[in-house]
């Protein structure tokens, strides 16, 4: 009797030790690769938007999913890819105010988060690979870059002009490196430090750990255990997970200190995305390298990296390196938003680059 209750221990210890390794090993591993949405693979409906509402402030890209969008200005068409990855954009980015009457800017709130469809807000918690899949098809990479090209479809352009701010930079760049026939230009500004993964600065995760004040940095400790406990992620719920997103913007916050540069107000962070936050870091893993797939894109890139940003300027540099028609930017005297830090500097930066598009 003995012998068979330490064969059945040893068996469920060796079932819940395969567990870990399996969920270790997708953790780690990116869900998303270059190449992904234009095969259709991981999709949850066509590239095809459904027929569009009579609704002017929202577009249908799959039947139950609806991205709100406003546009400024007149002229030809740019799209903003907003970052966070979940913080959708409360308003035009200053630097953009002396180009409105050459050209028409549209921002949209991804899925998942802001006034867009919010397609999930708990999950069972007994089915963590089926879970996974769900939460990739529906939030991941694969599905924020499908709706850009089924804007692209809804808006009726050949090609786009891609504006991407932090991750929605990576976004961009993936857009383009999955369509590269579509896309005009890029404009990256302060693209997020993920192109490739481990970053070589730790990230920003680790960033901001290095910066808070020490009396910060043991609570810090302790909500990114909380926070990056993918193990159990499927008992949260959307606000749950939102409120937690947040945090990592007041970290953020005050890692920067006093040093003057421009951020969000705390009224403009509200609206925030929660589960979408979650399904890109899955969608990214642990370990990835999408470099190679932007040597596709022949369309003109241009890279801007504020002087005093929290990430450092090579994590910029290596975008302008990854495109091989690109060239980079640096803002003197401003942060991740350089476009409100200089708009001057900014709009000038940005006008110079548009006029050269061929």
């Amino acid at each position: 009797m003995k012998k068979k209750m330490l064969i059945g221990l040893l068996i469920v210890l060796v079932l819940i030790l395969g567990g870990v390794a399996i969920l270790w090993y997708w953790v780690g591993k990116p869900l998303y690769e270059p190449g992904m949405v234009r095969a259709g693979r991981n999709l949850r409906s066509s590239l095809d938007a459904p027929a569009q509402s009579p609704d002017a402030d929202f577009w249908t890209v799959e039947p139950d999913i609806k991205l709100h969008h406003y546009s400024v200005g007149t002229g030809q068409s740019i799209l903003v890819v907003h970052g966070g990855p979940g913080y959708p954009i409360a308003k035009p980015w200053g630097g953009l105010a002396g180009l409105t009457d050459r050209y028409r800017f549209i921002f949209f709130d991804q899925r998942g988060c802001g006034k867009s469809t919010r397609p999930v807000d708990r999950f069972p918690p007994q089915n963590y690979f089926q879970n996974l899949t769900t939460l990739e098809k529906t939030l991941g990479l694969g599905a924020q870059i499908a709706d850009i090209e089924r804007i692209r479809r809804i808006l009726g352009q050949e090609r786009l002009i891609l504006f991407g701010h932090s991750l929605g930079a990576l976004l961009a760049s993936l857009y383009a490196a999955e369509f590269p026939e579509k896309v005009q230009a890029l404009v990256l500004v302060a693209p997020a430090s993920v192109l490739v993964m481990p970053a070589e600065d730790g990230g920003l995760f680790e960033v901001i750990g290095n910066r808070l004040p020490e009396e910060k940095k043991r609570q810090y400790d302790d909500f990114l255990k909380a926070y990056l406990d993918f193990g159990g992620i499927f008992a949260k719920s959307e606000a749950e997970l939102a409120k937690m997103n947040r945090e990592i913007a007041e970290y953020y916050v005050a890692a920067l200190g006093n040093q003057g540069t421009a951020m969000p107000r705390a009224d403009e962070l509200e609206g925030n995305g929660g589960w979408m936050v979650q399904a890109i870091y899955f969608s990214m893993g642990r370990r990835h390298d999408y470099r190679a797939a932007l040597k596709s894109v022949n369309a003109p890139v241009l890279v801007i990296h504020g002087e005093r940003d929290l990430q450092p300027e090579k994590a910029s540099r290596i975008y302008a390196e990854a495109f091989p028609n690109s060239r980079f930017h640096l803002i003197r005297n401003a942060g991740h938003f350089c476009f409100d830090d200089q708009p001057q500097l900014f709009a000038s930066a940005v006008s110079k680059f548009l006029a050269g598009i061929p």
